[in-house]
């Protein structure tokens, strides 16, 4: 049996950050990876895949919508769809490298195989071969991650009907995507094929898209995404989904109980991940899930129930975010020796990579409104910001809530060009607790994107933006 201080179960960004800074504290540390490349969801088929499919799909669309507006003339391009699959592959592939070259360079020792509890402090490797090893812990972090939903009755066949994963590869390109769920990766998958030409439909159960997030996201989004040619099938129930050969037929009933019938030829199931616990053998270690299929954990440890054992990620409570399941490896390994780490769950950011961009931190407009706490608005309009005008992003607006009494800032929400990389100044003010006003007197590079964070700052605290 091989002993080690740390021993992480899953090297997703979680997982595999967790490990990192366990060696990087003194502790002889292990990492097991189930499938034959590490990185996880995120790197293999999610985050990183997604992004890189969003940024060759928005190049096409400017190619053929804007580039003669910028005085760029040429023949109209086409979509070579295998050639940018590969592309997306060769990123995903690098990336992969990068984390094995960082397990060796943080000397973690790696393990190739499903990991499962044999106790509360040995953890069995089973290899593809049958080869098993145990590896005994004195601490063991589970970080699996988690995997697409699917409704019972909709029969997944990844040819026509398929998820997330399959949508990474496609080897045509949809005439017609149904997509199951207005969400952030509808949204996303949902744009790379309208953008690349497919008439797009959206069926979502909520009344609007990017239903956990600001409401004037959502509409703004819409907005956006129906310039593309998207039809919208809010408050709709799911009832079905049928493939027919080169046909995909989606049962659904609206608002008023009538029964509507959508036909395309792929329907893509975007509906929410579940967390992944198949195969850890969690009874061994004195575990269980709960009903949503997630680990409990004392809220300032991240410690299960079992002394030793924690749990981090899309496993545990919380938004299924890869920079989340980060700063909980990073939290759990300096619990473990001893620190004193802190995370504000409400300042972790998110973001849909559609184009324009969305991302938010914070207290949402009606969230506010449900805790009957008082508090003042403000926006500001991308299309009236010199950057934007002259990149030709003008779609969106930046939104900052502030409180009525002391203008802290509450919550921002920007839709627009960047969107995600301007959050960190927002997520920053925030942790220092910066009221609106401070953010409005500081100096913003002109011309850049951050003046609409500064414009919407002074139209919150006193309703004075200068270009609006």
């Amino acid at each position: 049996m091989l002993e080690f201080d740390v021993v992480v179960i899953g090297s997703g960004p979680g997982g595999y950050v967790a490990a990192i800074r366990a060696s990087q504290l003194g502790f002889k540390t292990a990492i097991i990876e189930k499938y034959a490349v590490m990185g996880g969801t995120c790197l293999n088929v999610g985050c990183i895949p997604s992004k890189a499919l969003l940024d060759s799909s928005e190049h096409y669309y400017n190619a053929i919508h804007h580039f003669e507006e910028h005085g760029i003339i040429g023949g109209k391009p086409k979509v070579d769809l295998e050639k940018m699959i590969a592309r997306k592959a060769g990123v995903v592939e690098k990336m992969n490298g990068g984390i094995s070259f960082l397990m060796k360079k943080n000397k973690v020792t790696v393990f190739h195989g499903l990991g499962s509890f044999e106790s509360a402090k040995v953890v069995k490797v089973t290899q593809a071969d049958g080869k098993e090893e145990l590896l005994s812990a004195k601490n063991i972090i589970i970080a699996t991650g988690s995997k697409p939903t699917n409704l019972p009755f909709i029969p997944i066949d990844k040819t026509r009907i398929i998820t997330s994963t399959e949508a990474l590869k496609m080897k045509e390109i949809p005439k017609h995507l149904i997509v199951i769920g207005a969400g952030v990766i509808g949204a996303e998958l949902g744009s790379v094929f309208a953008r690349l030409g497919s008439k797009v439909s959206f069926v979502e159960y909520a009344d609007g898209m990017i239903p956990t997030m600001d409401r004037t996201m959502g509409k703004e989004l819409q907005k956006s995404i129906a310039k593309l040619g998207a039809d919208f099938y809010f408050s709709h129930q799911v009832t079905g989904a049928e493939n027919k050969g080169k046909e995909v037929v989606v049962k659904a009933k609206n608002a008023a109980g009538e029964e509507v019938e959508i036909k395309g030829d792929y329907c893509l199931v975007c509906i929410g991940r579940k967390p992944y616990t198949e195969g850890l053998n969690l009874a061994a270690a004195g575990l269980q899930a709960d009903e949503r299929g997630r680990i409990a954990v004392d809220e300032h440890t991240l410690q299960t129930s079992v002394p030793g054992i924690y749990a981090i990620g899309d496993l545990i409570r919380g938004a299924m975010l890869a920079h989340k399941a980060e700063e909980e490896g990073v939290f759990v390994a300096e619990v473990i020796a001893g620190q004193k780490p802190h995370i504000n769950y409400n300042l972790i950011p998110g973001v849909v990579y559609t184009w324009p961009e969305v991302a938010s931190v914070g207290k949402t407009e009606q969230e506010l409104k449900s805790a009957g706490i008082a508090y003042k608005d403000g926006s500001f309009p991308f299309k009236a910001l010199g950057r934007a005008v002259a990149s030709m992003d003008v779609d969106g607006l930046v939104k900052v809530l502030a409180d009525a009494k002391t203008d802290e800032i509450l919550g921002v929400h920007i839709i627009g060009a960047r969107a995600a990389d301007m959050i960190a100044e927002a997520v920053v003010a925030m942790e220092f607790r910066a009221s609106a006003e401070d953010v409005a007197r500081m100096s913003h590079a002109h011309p850049t994107y951050t003046e609409a964070m500064k414009e919407a700052c002074l139209a919150a605290t006193s309703k004075r933006a200068i270009h609006a």
